[in-house]
């Protein structure tokens, strides 16, 4: 049963250098169009399930004026939120206004996710970021006031001529906003980014796993639960949508390039915007074999810290976790631990945990 909804707003007030989501700059003519044609994709699309967990993303959702958030929110009444509901939208610092916050709040928001990236303004301006810390903590404590208490930020280390004291000093401000939520990356240089067009490379491999090294190792020892690769929370705070997927469970994905799992089909929206508004919303459909949804929870699965139950992953799927692929010789070489009913990464491998998921690739 589909009890998730991601939804996609490609608008920008302005394109950070190292994004390489859908994204168009904002216009209003455009965000008008957008909407009604979103409007009519749920309509078609949804079922009529009841929703857990809701999540607005982007592009910057908070980039929208007020009467494009409400007719926004107006879309997205049509789902049958569950009662213990997880909604979570994106947004920036400099474009989140106290009468956003308020609409938010009115609308059943309950869970903020904040694009920090950095706190030094050297590396906000290599990000292509348009806030500063000061403006950050501002709009933290904004959130706080009018009762918005699961906040996550993020976090992106590993930037050109960065180093360790850099990221210290990252954490150590991060820390002072006492969020609930924190989601730290690594950066990548994508294609179709202004970093990569610029010919920008990613830092030395041993020097980002020194970050992320420290990263972890001052997270946990604050207080904060390492659950997910890059994802670290506060007890109870751990993001349930995320968690849909890393579970391998199925979600509706709504709204250009956006990806539903429904069944044994995941589905990639297009993201050509006058296709979109023309109906024609899907650009691949990918009918899944057993083999190939096994494979997607193993490799969703073992992103988790605590990797995958034994007896829920055989009551789901008819067989032992341990039986497939080559999981009982990664517990020989201890890339892979079986203990308390889990099979996990070893958390000395997490860093390079790629190279274990990749054994559960293409077999």
């Amino acid at each position: 049963m589909t009890s998730s909804v991601y939804i996609h707003i490609p608008f920008c007030s302005h394109i950070c250098t190292y994004c390489a989501f859908t994204k168009f700059y904002y216009d209003k003519n455009m965000t008008s169009d957008y909407l009604n044609s979103l409007e009519k994709e749920i309509k078609t699309r949804y079922q009529g399930e009841i929703i857990k967990t809701l999540y607005i993303g982007g592009g910057t959702p908070s980039s929208l004026d007020i009467l494009e958030l409400e007719r926004l929110f107006q879309i997205i009444k049509i789902f049958k939120l569950d009662k213990d509901y997880e909604f979570t939208i994106e947004v920036n610092p400099e474009n989140l206004t106290l009468e956003k916050i308020k609409l938010f709040k009115d609308n059943k928001v309950n869970r903020i996710s904040m694009g920090l990236e950095a706190t030094n303004e050297k590396f906000l301006n290599y990000l292509g970021r348009h806030h500063d810390f000061n403006l950050v903590k501002e709009k933290i404590a904004l959130l706080k006031k009018y009762g918005f208490n699961n906040i996550n930020v993020d976090l992106i280390y590993a930037l050109k001529d960065e180093t360790l004291d850099d990221v210290k000093l990252d954490l150590e401000n991060i820390l002072s906003l006492n969020v609930s939520h924190i989601s730290t990356y690594s950066l990548m240089i994508e294609d179709n980014t202004i970093l990569k067009i610029k010919g920008e490379n990613e830092i030395n491999e041993d020097l980002d796993y020194l970050m992320y090294e420290l990263i972890s190792n001052t997270l946990k020892s604050h207080g904060y639960v390492h659950y997910e690769v890059s994802n670290f929370a506060k007890v109870g705070f751990e993001s349930k949508h995320n968690l849909v997927y890393w579970n391998n469970e199925e979600y509706y994905g709504f709204g250009l390039s956006a990806a539903s799992f429904i069944g044994n089909t995941r589905i990639t929206n297009t993201n050509n915007l006058n296709k979109y508004k023309l109906g024609n919303y899907f650009r691949e459909i990918e009918e899944l074999s057993y083999k190939d949804i096994l494979s997607y929870a193993l490799i969703l699965g073992f992103r988790k810290i605590k990797g995958i139950n034994k007896k829920e992953f055989f009551n789901r799927y008819q067989v032992e976790l341990d039986s497939l692929y080559n999981i009982k010789e990664l517990i020989k070489d201890k890339k892979l631990i079986d203990k308390d009913g889990n099979i996990f990464v070893s958390y000395d491998k997490i860093y390079v945990e790629n190279n274990i998921l990749i054994n559960f690739v293409g077999e």
